[in-house]
């Protein structure tokens, strides 16, 4: 080292490791009396599907993946955010949760994120994806789910056990037990939002709708 050599004495942050939720069942508690700030549901898909067969190379499909969550709050309020109906949300009131855009390409560089704001107000939520438009081939869409924590390392939660022919995945639960918020992997594929809502028990009533 020569005299005029520095030596870098700036603590480096450290980034905690990813936590992988693989199989479904496996969860992760966030502890709320910590300051978690902003809590992030982010989707991520492949949204080009080549079709399998002797003149594959000419024939591609796109795929609308959309994200979004039945809720049930503390006070007992509970609602849907999708896009389809424009049920985007709120941050700055309640359900303090709100949906980003819909990204209808796939393309988008950080997907579709669900934005949750006062975690402690939630009591009971799923997190679904739904397929729009295209083939229901959750295999070829290699989903990724990321649950991001301003204050905690990320997790993961990769849909590799794909159910064709349902256009619908729970793909996580979120429960609010003893100041900690569990996250569950699901990754359960249902016929559409009549199913997966009779599966949790929320009882909304649906009607057929367009974006």
């Amino acid at each position: 080292m020569s005299f005029f050599d520095k030596i870098d004495m700036t603590k480096k942050t450290k980034i905690p490791a990813a936590i992988n939720l693989s199989k479904s069942g496996d969860s992760h508690a966030i502890d709320l009396n910590k300051k978690t700030g902003e809590l992030r549901v982010n989707l991520q898909w492949d949204s080009t599907i080549e079709k399998k067969g002797m003149f594959s190379f000419l024939s591609k499909s796109t795929l609308d993946l959309d994200l979004g969550c039945m809720y049930r709050l503390k006070d007992g309020s509970q609602g849907v955010i999708q896009a389809l109906g424009e049920l985007f949300g709120s941050l700055s009131s309640s359900p303090y949760i709100a949906l980003d855009k819909d990204d209808r390409t796939g393309l988008s560089a950080d997907g579709e994120n669900l934005r949750f704001t006062k975690m402690e107000a939630l009591d009971f939520v799923i997190v679904f994806a739904y397929i729009y438009e295209g083939a229901p081939n959750w295999e070829s869409a290699k989903g990724v789910v990321t649950v991001k924590q301003q204050s905690g390392a990320d997790i993961i939660i990769r849909l590799d056990n794909p159910d064709k022919g349902k256009i619908m995945c729970g793909l996580i639960k979120i429960e609010n037990k003893n100041q900690q918020l569990v996250v569950t992997k699901l990754e359960k594929y249902f016929g559409g939002h009549k199913e997966l809502d009779k599966a949790y028990g929320f009882g909304f009533n649906w009607t057929a709708g367009r974006k």
